[in-house]
């Protein structure tokens, strides 16, 4: 199947959880497309989509918002899978839905939507997220759990290999 994996990432580690799963079901034997949502413009000629976006105070990133928006009925005429990445920490926190997903769901007409740990990097920040962070008291580090990214990954391989063909 022809699959698009898109990923509104600010620093970069959203969209690398983007190409962890891409490279599942590039293993699976799928026709996987990996790119940025800024670039799609139709997702005519595609089967699947999983589309994925980093959480910022509690909202997907505008350009996820934006391909949501602008693609409209397109989304409905293929599979759709979501994923957000945000919550930090051992356990991760919070573990609340964005605030805007129930949209994105609707419009999409999602099969599933999955919400990962993501990573904080001080180090990449701008001074005023510098700021937000540290009023915040947000943890530092890498809490993405790469097994569970995989597994749900292989997970939408699974349900690919039992859809109809045709």
């Amino acid at each position: 199947m022809k699959v698009l994996v898109t990923v509104a990432s600010k620093h970069g580690a959203t969209r690398e959880i983007g190409e962890a799963i891409a490279k599942v079901l590039k293993d699976r034997g799928h026709d996987v497309d990996c790119r940025p949502p800024e670039s799609v413009t139709v997702l005519a000629g595609l089967d699947v989509v999983v589309l994925g976006s980093a959480v910022y105070a509690g909202r997907w990133r505008r350009p996820a918002r934006d391909l949501v928006e602008r693609l409209g009925s397109q989304w409905r005429q293929r599979e759709v899978w979501l994923f957000s990445s945000g919550p930090l920490g051992d356990p991760p926190e919070p573990v609340v839905d964005p605030v805007d997903l129930s949209a994105i769901w609707e419009t999409t007409g999602a099969r599933d939507h999955r919400l990962f740990a993501g990573k904080l990097d001080p180090k990449v920040l701008s001074f005023g997220e510098k700021a937000i962070v540290g009023a915040l008291r947000a943890p530092a580090g890498d809490f993405r759990d790469w097994p569970e990214i995989s597994n749900w990954a292989d997970s939408i391989a699974d349900s690919l290999a039992e859809a109809p063909v045709g």
